[in-house]
């Protein structure tokens, strides 16, 4: 009985695993308004070794459409410039000696429908590792000998709402994603 809660347990934290990527993956998406997480992911070259930015520069967000890095460093300033172009956010970058400034270009129709698109794909993705860690579960309650087909059906069952909940919460992070972005 103990294992059949370990295989749930197991399934649900797979499940709730790929839910947090996709929340991570969709800070990423841009929405119109400028923001800190669209650039935490860039690997700044810091004296040979491959640095997040918010670790070489304080990243602020002085208004809608800007973003401002400060470096600690100032001779880090071009390799952060070559990080943010080599990283394809789609900003050029400009310096004044001491900061760098991002101007986030507002959104056009064609922009917002592709990132729409980036979004439904991220969705589509996670919905899959939810389905494999279902997959992953089943074949573990297969392995098992010795358990009544009752007990067997039962886990099944469950197994199969927490991934119809999961697939569901997609579905809505999704809508919340698409309705931010289309939003002028």
């Amino acid at each position: 009985m103990e294992e059949l809660d370990l295989i749930v347990e197991s399934v649900n934290q797979d499940m709730e695993g790929a839910l947090k990527h996709l929340d991570h993956a969709f800070q990423r998406i841009r929405a119109g308004r400028a923001s800190t997480s669209m650039v935490q992911d860039v690997m700044v070259e810091y004296y040979g070794a491959p640095t997040p930015l918010n670790q070489v520069a304080n990243v602020s967000v002085p208004d809608a459409m800007t973003i401002s890095i400060q470096p600690w460093d100032r001779t880090a300033i071009g390799p952060i410039e070559k990080a943010i172009i080599n990283s394809n956010l789609g900003f050029a970058p400009s310096n004044n000696g001491e900061n760098i400034i991002l101007n986030v270009p507002p959104l056009t129709e064609e922009r917002r429908k592709d990132l729409a698109k980036q979004a439904k794909g991220e969705t589509e993705d996670t919905k899959i590792v939810v389905r494999n860690a279902r997959q992953n579960g089943l074949k573990e309650l297969k392995k098992l000998d010795g358990v009544s087909e009752d007990l067997v059906k039962n886990v099944e069952a469950t197994i199969q709402e927490l991934t119809d909940k999961f697939v569901k919460a997609c579905d809505d992070h999704l809508k919340t994603k698409e309705a931010e972005i289309m939003k002028v």
